[in-house]
């Protein structure tokens, strides 16, 4: 039978709720249990794909081409089981849902409500993303409630959460809360009144946790974790204290050395092995004794949250480790990129051009694909940053002046990159998209395969087929690849059903190391395995500094 944790945040957001579940299933996952991460979030959106990475963060996108939120990122990195379309819904998906069956008559013209209509449906999809009744059931479920404690759009999913404790018996379901303890540095104290007011609203709902996370900016001593242990009504041994720390991979073993996993195995009558962290012990040394350090360049124009680049910037890092490197990542906002000051990038190792929508910053990538081509310093362009390449490649050097893409200049006289349906005859081979009014239905996502040109670099780093994820609407024009061909650029992958490019690269004789990928390798990467196009590209890097 499979059981649930339920972990929820209080006082403020971004305290890493993400981070601790992801641990937690990780430590799980050590002692031999199957397991799996949910993530609820309470807007209304029916999935973040439409919203802004300056408010929401990455979207990340799972194997079966779902657009959700970043902490299914964390999830995958920290556990082995891959996310599916399952792991995350929204108030939106659970609202259009109930609505589409009530439209449907499934409710037999009852009034629907809230409860118990919506709390039921979000029920019946956490079951949905554990498994349950499927070959890919699991021991434990791990729900993480978005939002905080107190937010009126996350009241029916705690309502769900205490319902399905009652329906399950108390040794199914446990609760974990994530709460806020600051550090008044006036009164030179840590303050828990916040973590009591959290923990009380939270028992008013009808929840009482069995083990508080307390974030602070350093260890909470005892008698804090007393003081909040009789307030909360939660033993002491259930306040765990979650401080800041240099690398997120030492969480697992900070949960672990204060009985997380333990308490969570004996609250749901889970007989397990004992936890095996020492692959996360090396992971750490790894990180915390380089032997070398690169600094890489990358040049986006969402430069202000890092969050909007999470898995990129964790892809960086994973390379880093496998060539036994610290990665510094340094921001350069494309807007600001001019050719006056474009000389600015040879401070740097390499260039990196990530993805992105829209014309606001553009022409300072292509400004920034140009330098790195011409100064022969390693280049990786995911997504946008391989149609940025293409279309400076195309401008100058296969002598197609004014060359754009149809997204930032719909009346170019050279589209080397735009929509497949305006450049494809109605008779030709490649099915056209089907013309979608929501900007939500017009991408072409998830995993696709692709076939690697033999010689190439593309080959040396895949070999003969890719499978990657993608994120993306604008494709290299086809009509224009034989003149980038004859100019010298490497088409050196193509989709094995559309025919459409996957990888651009210059020649190993003209250039160490540029490489253009339409998808995005980033949401692969884990700090096990690494990734091996970021591997190779921190190696490029490296040489680079050392020439």
């Amino acid at each position: 039978m499979t059981k649930y944790v339920y972990v929820t945040g209080g006082v403020v957001s971004s305290l890493g709720k993400g981070i601790a579940s992801a641990s937690l299933a990780a430590i799980l996952e050590s002692r031999g249990l199957k397991v799996t991460l949910i993530k609820l979030d309470p807007y209304i959106n029916v999935d973040p794909g439409t919203m802004s990475p300056f408010q929401h963060g990455e979207v990340f996108v799972t194997e079966d081409g779902a657009e959700t939120d970043l902490d299914l990122g964390h999830y995958e990195r920290f556990i082995t089981t891959r996310m599916k379309k399952a792991n995350n819904f929204t108030t939106g998906q659970i609202y259009m849902s109930v609505l589409e069956k009530e439209r449907r008559g499934d409710y037999l013209g009852k009034t629907v409500q809230v409860i118990p209509h919506i709390t039921n449906e979000i029920q019946d999809f956490v079951r949905r993303g554990a498994g349950v009744g499927t070959a890919d059931a699991v021991d434990v479920a791990i729900v993480e409630i978005g939002g905080t404690v107190g937010d009126i759009e996350s009241l029916p999913f705690l309502e769900a959460a205490r319902q399905m404790s009652l329906k399950a018996g108390p040794n199914n379901v446990a609760f974990v809360h994530l709460t806020y303890v600051p550090w008044i540095a006036a009164a030179g104290e840590l303050k828990t009144k916040p973590t009591q007011h959290t923990v009380q609203k939270l028992r008013e709902i009808g929840i009482q946790p069995d083990a508080l996370l307390c974030r602070a900016d350093r260890r909470i001593p005892d008698d804090e974790r007393e003081k909040i242990s009789l307030f909360t009504n939660v033993p002491e041994y259930g306040v765990i204290s979650m401080w800041d720390v240099n690398t997120i991979y030492k969480v697992p073993r900070m949960l672990h050395e204060q009985g997380l996993d333990q308490l969570i195995c004996t609250k749901l009558q889970l007989n397990t092995r004992s936890a095996d962290l020492k692959r996360w012990d090396t992971l750490v040394s790894e990180v915390e004794n380089p032997a070398k350090d690169v600094t890489i360049a990358m040049c986006g124009k969402y430069t202000d949250l890092s969050d909007s680049y999470k898995s990129l910037n964790e892809a960086l890092r994973h390379a880093g480790i496998h060539n036994h490197s610290r990665v510094n990542i340094e921001y350069v906002d494309s807007e600001l990129l001019t050719a006056d000051n474009i000389d600015q990038l040879k401070q740097y190792d390499a260039v990196l051009v990530p993805g992105g929508f829209g014309k606001r910053g553009v022409e300072g990538k292509i400004l920034a694909a140009q330098y790195a081509r011409e100064h022969k310093m390693p280049y990786l362009g995911i997504c946008l940053g391989m149609q940025v390449a293409t279309i400076e490649y195309a401008r100058h050097l296969a002598g197609l002046t004014g060359a754009n893409s149809t997204e930032f200049d719909p009346e170019t006289p050279h589209p080397v990159i735009a929509l497949i349906d305006e450049w494809q005859d109605a008779d030709g081979s490649i099915q056209k998209r089907d013309e979608k009014s929501d900007l939500g239905g017009t991408m072409r996502l998830g995993a696709q395969s692709s076939d690697v040109a033999p010689g190439t670099l593309a080959y040396d780093i895949y070999g003969s087929v890719v499978t990657e994820r993608h994120r993306h609407r604008y494709e290299a024009n086809e009509k224009y690849l034989e003149r980038l061909q004859n100019a010298g650029l490497v088409i050196s992958a193509i989709t094995q059903r559309e025919k459409l490019t996957e990888m651009v690269e210059l020649p190993r004789t003209v250039h160490p190391w540029y490489v253009g990928v339409q998808f995005h390798p980033e949401f692969k990467s884990t700090p096990w395995d690494g990734h091996p196009l970021f591997t190779a590209f921190i190696k490029a890097a490296l040489d680079h500094k050392a020439a």
